[in-house]
């Protein structure tokens, strides 16, 4: 440490830390204000806590994480590499999905290159990439993304690879060969990685490292370029495009690095959280105040068994945080060969509602998804509608009419993940020219992507649409008491494999039950609330409005007009995207809605919709009682 002591390092540590971020907001050119408007918010209501919108409305996010590109050189840790590239991908996804929001990964190495310096040209990209999806309607998620702390952590000859820190920061550490050791998946190497698990443990623990520019703190200095990087996008993106940016993900899937024999909800509550606060300061720093951090908790916790945290011995979050959680199936992923259906996911999707009503905030799921091709992925399809089943009513179609509001409100999600460069990468790996990554994601042999890019250069889905473009409730006006959703989506690919409806209507609302069998539908009931403004739900392109018919007790009718307490409108940022709009007067009480795709089949009377209306408008006086 050449004879300074630590206390000294730590000091001029911070004290370069600072300067840089100093320096950082004076290089960053001012832009004219435009008026401001309320970010999105995280509010409670009589049941758990929820996001909502400048009006008050109950706010459903729903879409892809752009992407794992992110992580590779070739795209120069960018999501895309042009801004026509992020142009066109986002103009596919709002018109083939709806999604109304991203996840969208920026690189720690993208924006701090070496000690002292802010690659604002990175930085600027970005910005104009991000602005390709807000000026389409769709809000933002700002991810710092990391796997395995660093890709130069890794040898050019490695089986696996990371990305997140920069090359100066690992160098600095002194670190040891990498070596994973008999690992099948690159997630081990978090387990198993002596170079990996000592660099991460460094970084919680603020070590001081010896740079090119002098001694700095690890942690402090991702901090001071976390609240360089935020300042600078709110100076520079128009207010419209910094309103729709909803939070920032200070830490992509944290993980321990060795909990000095503490449990993983004490590493949580001693190391994870005191770190989860400075970045909640570096945000208030830099003028992002009103937006909530998007806090995730031990990276293997409701993934696979006995794994520890889950934020369990943490004080309550509260506004300013939402509990982040990712899901995905590791026991399917690795020894489970059992495929998913009805209600399979609804118990660990319901426990991250749980958590995070506990912890007195929203939840929200960050990252989900299943592999598109090798061992396994056959039963992929049906992964992802349990998945969605689960976000959407969290309980078993079978059990739903009878117990609609068991799951609570629908979860807000974002799928891994939205590459148009999938299967078309060319990323040297580790830097090796005989190690050339063109398959899938281009990363460690993944390949989740639901999306690609044909030879005459279109966007294409490579699930069934009706997995991925789904009816749900983007602003609720007042509060979600229950929704539901049949997608009717096939468990194969590209349109084939067996369709299986699982939201059974019951026997008891016989008109009902027919006007739904063997359709796609979906039901809303909701408390209205005091804004007046209308509750707006995402149409899928299989539910066109002159084929779709909605029973309420606002209205009942099929063929959705453009206006009236039931109409449609085109969504923001598509020609072709649609969606429903429903007119309940302010403070009226409990409303019910069933849409139904009836472009199929024998057409419903109007007999046929009255008695389905009573038999729906009795079984909400049931279900859900005046007080």
């Amino acid at each position: 440490m050449t004879g300074l002591s630590r206390r000294h390092l730590r000091t001029a540590a911070a004290t370069a830390a600072t300067a840089l971020a100093a320096t950082a907001l004076v290089a960053a050119p001012a832009l004219i204000a435009a008026p401001a408007r309320a970010d999105v918010v995280v509010s409670a209501k009589q049941q758990g806590w929820v996001l909502r919108d400048a009006q008050g409305r109950q706010l459903t996010l729903r879409g892809f994480n752009v992407s794992a590109s992110t992580k590779l050189n070739e795209n120069s840790l960018l999501p895309f590499r042009s801004t026509a590239d992020a142009a066109k991908s986002a103009q596919a996804m709002r018109d083939l999905t709806g999604s109304n929001a991203v996840r969208f990964l920026i690189s720690w190495e993208g924006v701090q290159p070496a000690p002292d310096r802010i690659d604002y040209a990175y930085l600027d990209k970005a910005i104009a990439q991000i602005r390709a999806f807000t000026d389409r309607g769709i809000n933002v998620l700002l991810d710092y993304h990391q796997d395995l702390y660093s890709a130069h952590l890794f040898n050019p000859g490695s089986w696996y690879t990371g990305d997140g820190a920069p090359k100066w920061v690992t160098d600095a550490g002194g670190y040891p060969t990498e070596s994973c050791g008999i690992c099948f998946t690159w997630g081990q190497n978090m387990q198993t990685n002596g170079a990996v698990r000592q660099a991460m443990y460094d970084f919680w623990r603020d070590r001081v490292v010896l740079t090119p520019a002098g001694p700095v703190a690890v942690q402090t200095a991702y901090l001071q370029q976390a609240q360089a990087t935020m300042a600078y996008l709110k100076q520079r993106l128009p207010q419209q495009a910094f309103d729709s940016i909803v939070g920032m993900d200070p830490f992509n899937e944290p993980f321990d690095g060795g909990l000095d024999g503490k449990s993983g909800v004490d590493w949580e509550k001693n190391t994870l959280m005191p770190f989860y606060q400075r970045f909640r300061a570096s945000m208030d720093q830099a003028g992002w105040t009103s937006k909530p951090a998007f806090v995730e908790p031990l990276v293997f916790w409701n993934t696979v068994l006995l794994e520890q945290g889950g934020m369990t011995k943490i004080a309550p979050l509260g506004a300013r945080m939402v509990f982040n959680s990712h899901y995905y199936d590791g026991p399917r992923l690795s020894i489970d060969t059992s495929p998913a259906t009805d209600g399979t996911y609804a118990e660990p999707i319901n426990e991250i509602r749980q958590r995070a009503a506990s912890l007195h905030t929203a939840p929200f799921i960050s990252e989900f998804g299943y592999k598109l091709s090798g061992s396994g992925s056959d039963r992929t399809p049906w992964m992802i509608r349990s998945m969605y089943q689960a976000m959407d009513a969290g309980a078993s179609g079978k059990n739903w009419w009878n117990a609609p509001s068991t799951g609570g409100d629908p979860l807000s999600a974002i799928q891994w993940h939205w590459d148009i460069y999938s299967g078309r990468h060319h990323e040297l790996m580790n830097g090796n020219p005989g190690k050339v990554q063109t398959d899938g994601d281009g990363w460690n042999d993944e390949d989740f992507s639901v999306i690609k890019t044909n030879d005459a250069g279109e966007i294409t889905l490579r699930l069934d649409q009706r997995v991925l473009d789904r009816l749900y409730p983007d602003a609720i006006s007042g509060d979600s008491l229950a929704f539901a959703y049949e997608d009717l989506a096939r468990s194969g690919y590209a349109g084939t494999g067996q369709q299986q409806p699982w939201l059974i209507a019951p026997s008891s609302m016989p008109d009902l039950s027919t006007l739904v069998q063997n359709r796609q539908y979906g039901v809303l009931v909701w408390r209205s609330g005091t804004s007046g403004a209308p509750t707006e739900l995402h149409l899928p392109q299989s539910l066109a409005p002159a084929g779709t018919t909605v029973v309420s007790d606002l209205a009942t009718l099929t063929g959705l007009p453009a206006s009236g307490p039931v109409s449609t409108a085109p969504e923001t940022g598509s020609t072709t995207a649609k969606r429903l709009r429903l007119a309940a007067p302010p403070s009226s009480g409990v409303h019910v809605a069933l849409i139904v795709n009836t472009a199929t089949g024998t057409p419903p009377t109007q007999a046929q919709l009255t008695a389905a209306r009573t038999q729906l408008t009795t079984w909400l006086t049931q279900k859900f009682p005046t007080p």
